[in-house]
């Protein structure tokens, strides 16, 4: 009656060796290290490596070792101290094309690194850093796709020889567009009603003799603008962050206008404004085919000409004279182009800038056209043994493509080698031009202190909790009670495997959800136990009351766990931050305390009580 299939068996094992490999590697720790990327036409070598190890014995500075690998090179230290000492040292070594970065890497043995098993990641409130929650102002953003259309209708109304006055700003929102007679507005409600559908003109009071229409957004272009507006400032966020080497930051949404940044090891919240603040533009030069790119590298720059470098490292030549800026896009979106079936990104300009680039454009068909990405930002670097601040202004071309007609309002870039460089092309051109302002609205220092005594107080909040629930099943159940401690041992192990394995950032809140399993995990435990007693009192035997205590409580744990888990899915849907991180470990703790309490308690009794005459329980 008691007995488990082998295949059971195998699975139990199979799934509790697995989950102790992966929940294996949090034991290791972390070192401090840094982390060196290259950037443009840099790259990781053996020769970053020996300057790297030679410029720190040669600053009397040791390390534990240096791991290179395809696109990074980490350095390992013994302590924090070395590792901020040793920073600015292998910053001035290397130079500006590459970034180092204040990371934690893993101390997890090779063995298990190659089985792809990783610690799981530490919140900012047990690691220390900086959280700011930034506002996006929509009303901004709002008001210039607005702008934008300005143009277009003006241009819609002189082509059909509609007569209007002005198209000035509303002072309630939208823009207002003022028609000599009613005739007149009633053939420009008409017009913009078909030209466009994804406005809402309506009629304006006006004063006694004038026809005004107002203009506005309808509700689904205002809900994809504000979408935009984020997707716009959570890319330049992040990039600015991932270039200056911030390790395992976290840039997301938070409702519909807010974002919430994380810098995990920054301490100065200062330098983190400085980061977030810097600021991108964009500049449209025409490439100077005429002159030698040797040349300029050999320092005979031609009059005229600037050299710079594409993002592949290549060199090109352009004019000085700036065509274009990116002030004067207004939106960019990535597509396949009609002729040649290859990625395009179609550029709308406002009415300023199709002027200038129309001009420019005239007499240079056939000639390239190069996109100049500017990003300025503050770099802190050693001088004379001291940190100074520094601004550093990074030029890069990000793309060069050949103008086949003469340029207006709309205009495409072509010759990009994938969909993707196209999506993200047009995403830092959306970035650079047009980003609603953002402000930051709260602001949060954690400590690295503080973090320590977080994870000390979470632990020991857990392993007492643990202990005391070990030593009731065990005084309370015998050895029933010491089968459910097993259990909830290897429970606490599986929940630390799987948020492993999912690379889960584990947070201050999701150690009150893992508090909370151990709980969790022992009621169902207890319900099994204390129906077996019932059985037994009932005077069924004891073996029947094992396999009757196990089937009749699996529906009420089962109810129980699901109401718990539906609840925990509710919160990861609507909360943010901390609540989600209570609802993941949460929701890992029941999944996994199903398994333990269930399947591995009823192995366990089966492998002890099953196959044998029994003429009592202790229980």
């Amino acid at each position: 009656m008691n007995h488990y299939s082998l295949w059971k068996y195998i699975l139990i094992l199979f799934l509790l060796g697995l989950g102790i490999l992966f929940a294996l590697p949090n034991l290791y720790g972390k070192d401090p290290a840094l982390q060196v990327s290259a950037t443009g036409s840099s790259a990781i070598s053996q020769l970053t490596e020996f300057q790297v190890s030679t410029a720190l014995e040669e600053a009397e500075l040791a390390f534990k070792a240096i791991d290179i690998g395809p696109d990074s090179l980490v350095i390992r230290f013994n302590n924090e101290e070395s590792q901020l000492k040793a920073q600015p040292v292998v910053e001035q070594s290397l130079g500006r094309n590459y970034v180092v970065a204040l990371n934690l890497a893993p101390a997890t043995p090779g063995w298990l690194d190659s089985l792809g098993a990783e610690p799981m990641f530490l919140g900012l409130d047990l690691r220390g850093g900086v959280h700011f929650l930034m506002q996006v102002d929509m009303a901004a953003a709002i008001s210039k796709a607005e702008e934008a259309y300005r143009a277009d209708i003006r241009s819609s109304l002189r082509a059909q020889k509609i007569r209007y006055k002005t198209i000035t700003r509303h002072k309630s929102g939208g823009l207002l567009v003022r028609f000599k007679d009613d005739e007149e507005r009633d053939k420009g409600q008409a017009l913009i009603a078909d030209d466009f559908p994804t406005l809402d003109a309506v009629l304006a009071e006006a004063p006694s003799g004038e026809s005004q229409l107002r203009v506005t957004l309808k509700e689904q272009n205002v809900l994809d603008t504000q979408k935009l507006a984020l997707q716009q400032n959570i890319t330049t966020l992040r990039k600015r962050v991932n270039e200056l080497g911030v390790a395992e930051p976290v840039i997301q949404q938070q409702g519909l206008s807010r974002i919430v940044v994380q810098l995990p090891g920054v301490q100065d919240p200062a330098v983190a404004k400085k980061i977030l603040g810097a600021t991108a533009t964009l500049e449209f030069r025409l490439v100077d085919d005429d002159h030698n790119v040797q040349d300029a590298i050999d320092g005979r720059i031609p009059a005229g000409a600037e050299l710079y470098y594409q993002r592949s490292g290549l060199p090109i030549l352009l004019e000085k004279q700036i065509m274009l800026t990116g002030d004067s896009i207004i939106d960019a979106a990535s597509g396949i182009d009609g002729e040649s079936g290859g990625p395009n990104v179609t550029i709308m300009l406002d009415g300023k800038g199709a002027k200038r680039i129309s001009r420019g454009t005239r007499d240079n068909v056939g000639r390239r056209l190069a996109v100049v990405f500017i990003e300025n930002k503050i770099a802190v670097v050693e001088k004379e043994g001291q940190l100074v601040e520094t601004k550093q202004i990074t030029k890069e071309v990000i793309s060069a493509a050949n103008i086949r007609e003469q340029l207006g309002r709309r205009f495409q870039i072509t010759g990009l080698d994938s969909t993707q460089e196209a999506r993200e092309l047009s995403l830092l051109l959306r970035a650079g031009a047009l980003a609603a302002p953002i402000y930051i609205i709260e602001e949060r220092t954690v400590g690295p202190s503080l973090g320590q005594d977080n994870i000390d107080q979470g632990f020991n909040s857990v392993m007492i909790g643990f202990a005391l629930v070990l030593i009731f099943m065990m005084v309370y159940y015998k050895i029933f009670g010491l089968i459910a401690n097993v259990a909830l041992s290897l429970n606490l192990v599986l929940i630390v495997a799987m948020l492993s394995m999912l690379q889960a950032t584990l947070t201050l809140p999701g150690i009150a959800g893992i508090v909370l399993t151990v709980g969790m995990a022992v009621d169902a435990n207890v319900l099994i136990f204390e129906r077996i007693r019932e059985e037994v009192r009932n005077g069924n035997s004891p073996q029947a009351s094992i396999h009757a205590g196990y089937e009749k409580a699996f529906s009420t744990i089962a109810d129980a766990n699901i109401t718990t888990l539906i609840a925990a899915l509710v919160l990861f849907s609507f909360g943010t931050g901390p609540i989600k991180g209570f609802a993941v470990t949460l929701s890992l703790g029941i999944l996994s305390s199903m398994f333990t309490a269930i399947m591995v308690t009823r192995g366990l009794v089966n492998l002890i009580y099953g196959g044998r005459r029994l003429d009592k329980l202790t229980l």
